[in-house]
């Protein structure tokens, strides 16, 4: 069947349609629409299509309960309601997705597919934070993890691309866009990523700053005069890339970088040296690594930051030809090479639509 993916950001909405074979067949992208009614785009959209037998909604945060894809009903509404503390500016936007497209398609069957599930199962040691009891169990504090839906899809493409299966590999997968994280992904499962209970923590972002030493925030707070507001656009908005080369733009960055730009060569150094500590990490997280994967705006695009991120003490080369000739799903490993390199196109709206069809075949198989 026909399977409608829709992504919800902060003012716009983007609908494809996956036949069975994954190819888009039909595509739009409502720029701005009023949550209240469905906009005439939209409406037009919707009306043309014929054969969608689900629809599969991008929800960023599942909170503690939610922690697989699942039939929206109004019990599984609420839960997403539920944890907009968590993700303030994602879940109403993609509650009011749902309550539009449902408008519009009442007798389609949705599904919500959440960016947290993936890591739901990581092992307490790589979740649990080292907080007070009374702290972790009164607001249920956990690494969470993000791009679950990206680092799912890059993991079974990438064994599709070695031919083998993702239970026989220990892999990171390494989503490099504006906002970035890693996943150690062993034998299939999410066992440590690099974003936990928001997505602040973990690489140098375009805008965000990662990993910072929560004592110097505090010393901003009481010491340093700032507000609480001033600090959050600050970690949000005015770090990261744009806070140490005055663009958040890896392309800016890298460009300024090979004219001898002092701000924008620091920046490069910055986030490649974190990018290699962590990727690191997340290979010790599996006592080893099979395969490194690319996929994300930067890692799909900026060989200069591949090949800077190689990492040969823990096998890993990449071959300089490959790297720069790299398009769409590539082996960039240079021969010889105990790890395979990959670069892998995101392809979230895929990943969705194997939740949404194993989901329906859960539901008929249970009916």
């Amino acid at each position: 069947m026909d399977i409608l993916v829709v992504n919800t950001g902060s003012s716009s909405l983007k609908l494809s349609v996956l036949d069975p074979a994954d190819q888009v067949v039909a595509a739009t992208e409502v720029e701005h629409w009023d949550t209240d009614e469905p906009p005439a785009d939209l409406t037009t959209f919707l009306n043309g299509l014929s054969g969608v037998g689900a629809v599969g909604h991008r929800i960023v945060h599942g909170g503690p309960t939610l922690q697989s894809a699942a039939l929206i009903d109004d019990g599984v509404r609420q839960a997403i309601e539920a944890a907009t503390d968590l993700a303030p500016l994602h879940q109403p936007r993609a509650l009011a997705g749902i309550d539009v497209v449902s408008a519009l398609l009442p007798d389609v069957p949705a599904v919500a597919c959440f960016d947290t599930a993936f890591h739901a199962r990581m092992p307490a040691a790589a979740a649990t934070y080292a907080l007070p009891a009374a702290w972790r169990e009164r607001f249920g504090l956990r690494r969470y993890g993000f791009h679950g839906l990206s680092h799912g899809y890059a993991t079974r493409r990438a064994a599709q691309l070695l031919g083998t299966s993702a239970d026989a590999l220990r892999l990171v997968s390494c989503h490099l866009g504006a906002g970035a994280s890693l996943a150690a992904v062993r034998f299939g499962q999410s066992v440590d990523t690099t974003m936990g209970f928001t997505p602040l923590e973990g690489l140098v972002m375009a805008t965000r700053a990662g990993n910072t030493d929560p004592g110097l925030l505090l010393w901003l707070l009481r010491d340093g005069g700032l507000g609480l507001e001033e600090l959050a656009t600050g970690l949000e908005h005015g770090s990261g890339l744009a806070g140490l080369a005055g663009s958040a733009d890896m392309r800016d960055v890298i460009r300024a970088a090979d004219a001898a730009d002092p701000a924008a060569t620091l920046a490069l150094e910055v986030y490649l040296h974190r990018l290699r500590q962590l990727i690191a990490g997340m290979a010790a997280a599996m006592d080893g690594l099979d395969v490194l994967v690319f996929t994300g705006g930067i890692g799909e695009h900026q060989p200069t930051v591949r090949a800077r991120a190689a990492l040969g003490f823990l096998g890993v080369g990449i071959d300089p030809q490959r790297n720069l000739a790299a398009a769409a799903d590539a082996d960039i490993s240079a021969a010889g090479s105990a790890v395979a390199t990959l670069v892998v196109t995101a392809r979230e709206d895929i990943e969705m639509a194997h939740q949404v069809r194993q989901v329906r075949a859960a539901a008929r198989t249970a009916g």
